[in-house]
């Protein structure tokens, strides 16, 4: 079928899409929680004639579908389904039923979008080989996809390759960004302890400052990046949390720093990590207090293959036309846990543009909100891409 088909029969189901993303935005769930949204998936899979498969990393959803052009490589669409724990600031009709919980990602347009192209392909299969749609959980910090490639997921679905989408606000409605390499960067968090003498606030030559040595840690580390990074190498390293003392004429014992990396060059990691290290104990000595520093995995850097990019370049020109694919968009220092998945198999992760959001806002914002007026592009292009990559 030729895009025009595709883009055409998603818009007749336009409305019907609405419904499921305004449904799934206003019952958001986190990580690891996506009980209910699985459920909405697994139904509707049902209806397509797809037989859900559940249970990889708790709260998955994956169906497998069969092109009538015969055999063919196996390639899998991605979608991620959890909300985020921020209490939604909009008053539309579908909001956020959830106290304290609300799609401010986008991932209920994201599971919307993969749907509605399961819809398309299952009713015109038209393509050799086979299409996995993975209905992905706990991408917001919980690395669902690390944990389904833990479980087992290429054992049981051997896909050639992967392919990925994210909504992107500040990118117009009809414009798809494609990358050749990096998409969106690595990141690792940390947690430090400044510990000393507490004392009274008016006496304070009889304890250790840990208020003053963590304000002092704050501006040291940002010397990490500008001078012990090269400067061609893009790196972040944000202090995001400062917690010391309950009492106004204290001055506590602790204090604790927590906050993130972010790289695009997995060796990086390990430089930023020994100077983090250095200069924190510097910084503790010059107090005389002692000093702890704990690291968390997050994310690898997402580096998309050039081929499977490519591929997802001329998908999108077919629908938008070459001029509204953008090849040299800056990558994000925002991490994505599709990374996983493309440590294994080549594949690639592309943003389709979400328009300037309401007030501009960015994701993560109270105030977000996917745009509805891109479900029939995003079911479209997942429909081209397949049908192209496994052309019969």
């Amino acid at each position: 079928m030729d895009t025009e088909s595709w883009l055409a029969r998603a818009r007749a189901r336009e409305s019907v899409w609405r419904s499921w993303r305004h449904e799934l935005h206003a019952h958001p769930e986190l990580a690891y929680e996506e009980r209910r949204t699985a459920a909405f998936v697994a139904d509707r899979l049902r209806a397509f004639g797809l037989e859900p498969i559940e249970g990889l990393a708790g709260t998955s959803v994956v169906a497998v579908l069969r092109g009538r052009g015969g055999d063919g490589p196996m390639i899998a669409l991605r979608a991620d389904m959890d909300a985020l724990p921020i209490p939604e600031a909009n008053s539309f009709a579908y909001a956020s039923r959830e106290p304290g919980k609300m799609h401010a990602c986008g991932h209920d347009g994201h599971t919307a979008m993969l749907l509605a192209a399961a819809e398309l392909l299952a009713a015109d299969p038209a393509f050799a080989g086979t299409v996995v749609f993975v209905f992905q959980p706990a991408e917001e910090g919980g690395g669902g996809a690390k944990r389904m490639v833990e479980e087992g997921f290429f054992e049981r679905f051997p896909v050639r390759e992967l392919y990925g989408m994210h909504n992107w606000p500040g990118l117009p409605v009809g414009q798809f960004a494609v990358h050749s390499g990096p998409v969106m960067a690595g990141t690792e968090r940390f947690r430090i302890a400044l510990r000393g003498r507490g004392t009274h606030a008016a006496m304070p030559h009889l304890g250790d400052d840990v208020v003053a040595a963590g304000a002092a840690l704050v501006q040291a580390l940002q010397t990490v990046v500008s001078r012990r990074v090269d400067p061609l190498q893009a790196a972040v390293v944000s202090v995001t949390q400062f917690h010391a003392g309950h009492a106004f004429n204290v001055i506590p014992e602790e204090a604790e720093l927590a906050g993130t990396v972010r790289a695009f060059a997995p060796g990086l990691f390990s430089r930023i990590r020994e100077e983090l290290e250095r200069i924190g104990r510097g910084v503790a000595a010059a107090f005389g207090l002692s000093f702890r520093i704990e690291w968390d995995e997050g994310y690898p850097p997402t580096i998309n293959t050039a081929a499977e990019a490519a591929r997802c370049a001329e998908a999108a020109a077919a629908l938008v036309g070459a001029p509204n694919v953008r090849r040299n968009e800056p990558p994000s220092m925002g991490a994505e846990d599709f990374a996983f998945f493309l440590q294994h198999r080549p594949g690639a992760y592309v943003w389709i543009g979400n328009g300037p959001g309401e007030g501009g806002c960015l994701l993560h914002s109270p105030h977000y909100d996917f745009n509805d007026e891109i479900l029939p592009l995003g079911a479209a292009y997942w429909a081209t891409l397949a049908t192209r990559v496994l052309a019969a």
